[in-house]
């Protein structure tokens, strides 16, 4: 399943989900393996980082020109069709696709070369506090485009004079080397928006129109509206994509984070896309379970750390009411991390997928960026602003943040619309967690974050599920619930704050190679309020407990 709603009626796909031929660079053996899925699933490659081949025969049922889009891949992608090759790709958590045109009717091969491995080309990608799985981790599927085909279709709801109104983006390509006249008509609900153009290579179509009698999508009402766009030549319909929208509005003033006009508290978990027997190729029915933990915890927001997320996660979120904090990949690095020549190229490609693919998820109220990077750095502060531009150039309809651990040091508070800040009073330093908030809410507003909305991004504190120890010992269950209670009941009480994320949903693995392992028993970080499996450790009903007391709905 590519989402959780059709997305064409016209242009004909097909998914690739399967079973695979695969070979694994220096193993001289054929498997099969599944499509998405992590290698790390079969028993040869349960800790196995290097370079993999997946292959499949693919029937293309008439003459034409198609388009393939990968979901996921990780975290390089060198894709052959025929032998030939059509595309690379950087970044597991970010989708690519790639046209082939006038491919004839019949049987063909598609090859994906794939590479985990860590290294200067891998700028993103190093051993670090969770684990880079290998594979092709989402899914896969097969498009049949006509010559001129709409590429995407932004959708920007907004206020005016008290009426809702939208700006409605649609991107046209064309593979002609002749101009092409196409018929652009959007619909949502009883509106229609229609317009004609000629089309080069790439034109992008506009409409601007006010939508009177819709219901505003919140946190308690999540409705949903279907934004259909089809695309004629000579008045015959040949392409068309649809979209789910909600119509909201993000503001940030006054210290406060407002929907819809109204201020909201945030109170959710940061989450990994990491299951037990899944890997990071989570299935729908584990997604669907941890939106079901965390709804019955009482949580509003999920923070998807430390990428962008699966985009039927995001589906399920924008149906369920969840606000999300979405952000590009970049986690903990040094300033010589970022001076890697690829580094900022591959941040800006990530950003630009992640903006370009998820604009339209009402859910999504917050892009972040370079989470615990060097902010205390001349070198790392261009970079920060260099990123929070490119962000704002694609999207001025959400805020941005970064979550920092640059205690006291960062000088680039002044950079964002919201102040964020990663806080383990109690475990990783016995000190009050009340006076620790108030350095860090005074260093604040001195350093350039006065007057702006903040968030504790991180909060929290490890325990192995099913150690209990009446001493209430560090790694114990009762000593992480002791510690998750006294950290909420200091922040969600302090009105200087507008919302908490504890660390961490659930336990993930991370990467022996590198520091990790010798700070994480079992190789996990194990600060989940569930385990791995999703078993529920003490601090789950503490969790609910407080979220049910603080922060109102």
């Amino acid at each position: 399943m590519i989402r959780l709603f059709d997305t064409h009626y016209i242009r004909q796909s097909y998914e690739l989900d399967g079973m695979w031929d695969f070979k694994m660079e220096g193993i001289d053996r054929e498997y099969q393996l599944p499509v998405p899925a992590c290698w790390e699933q079969h028993p040869d490659f349960m800790r196995h980082r290097g370079k993999g081949m997946y292959k499949k025969k693919i029937y293309i049922k008439q003459n034409g020109n198609i388009r393939l889009e990968f979901k996921g891949v990780s975290h390089t992608a060198d894709v052959y069709f025929d032998g030939e090759k059509i595309a690379h790709h950087y970044n597991a958590f970010t989708p690519f696709s790639v046209v082939v045109k006038n491919v004839s009717n019949g049987m063909h091969e598609l090859k994906v070369d794939v590479d985990n491995t860590f290294g200067e080309h891998s700028a993103l990608h190093i051993p670090n506090d969770y684990y880079t799985y290998g594979g092709i981790t989402r899914p896969v599927a097969l498009e049949m485009i006509n010559s001129v085909y709409i590429k995407n279709v932004h959708f920007t709801p907004y206020m005016k004079n008290g009426k809702w109104n939208a700006r409605i983006e649609v991107k046209i390509c064309s593979l002609s080397d002749n101009p092409v006249n196409v018929g652009v008509k959007s619909k949502l609900g009883d509106y229609d928006m229609s317009c004609e153009v000629s089309v080069n290579s790439e034109e992008t179509v506009i409409f601007e129109q006010e939508f009177n009698g819709v219901k505003a999508w919140s946190g308690q009402e999540p409705n949903l509206y279907m934004l259909n766009t089809v695309l004629s030549v000579n008045g015959e319909p040949v392409d068309d994509l649809i979209e789910r929208v909600g119509f909201r509005t993000v503001e940030v003033r006054d210290t406060k984070i407002y929907l819809n006009g109204a201020p909201v508290y945030i109170k959710g978990f940061n989450r990994h896309e990491d299951y037990a027997v899944d890997g990071c190729a989570m299935t729908l029915q584990h997604m669907v379970q941890d939106v079901d933990l965390m709804r019955d915890m009482n949580a509003n927001a999920v923070r998807t750390c430390h990428y962008p997320n699966d985009e039927r996660f995001l589906d399920l979120c924008d149906e369920r009411g969840i606000f999300v904090w979405e952000e590009n990949h970049a986690r903990g690095l040094k300033l010589e991390d970022m001076q890697n020549p690829n580094f900022e190229r591959q941040c800006e490609d990530c950003i630009e997928e992640m903006i370009e693919h998820h604009y339209n998820h009402p859910s999504i109220l917050i892009w972040g960026i370079l989470n615990e990077c060097a902010a205390e750095t001349d070198e790392g502060r261009r970079m920060y602003k260099k990123q929070y531009e490119q962000i704002k150039a694609m999207d001025l309809s959400r805020p941005v943040t970064s979550a920092t651990c640059r205690h006291f040091t960062d000088i680039c508070l002044d950079l964002p619309d919201i102040v964020s800040f990663n806080m383990y009073s109690g475990w990783y330093k016995d000190c009050p967690i009340d006076e620790r908030n108030e350095q860090e809410i005074e260093w604040i507003k001195n350093s350039g974050g006065d007057s702006k909305p903040i968030i504790v991004s991180e909060l929290g504190a490890a325990a192995v599920y099913g150690y209990r120890d009446r001493s209430r010992c560090k790694w114990s269950e009762e000593r992480q619930s002791d510690l998750i209670r006294d950290n909420l009941e200091v922040y969600m009480t302090d009105d200087r704050i507008c919302g908490v994320f504890i660390w961490q949903f659930a336990d993930c693995r991370v990467t022996e190679e590198g520091e990790w392992f010798a700070t994480r028993a079992r190789c996990h970080n194990n600060k989940g309020i569930v385990d791995e499996y999703r078993r529920p450790k003490m601090a789950y009903d503490t969790v609910k407990d407080i979220f049910s007391k603080y922060g109102g709905v």
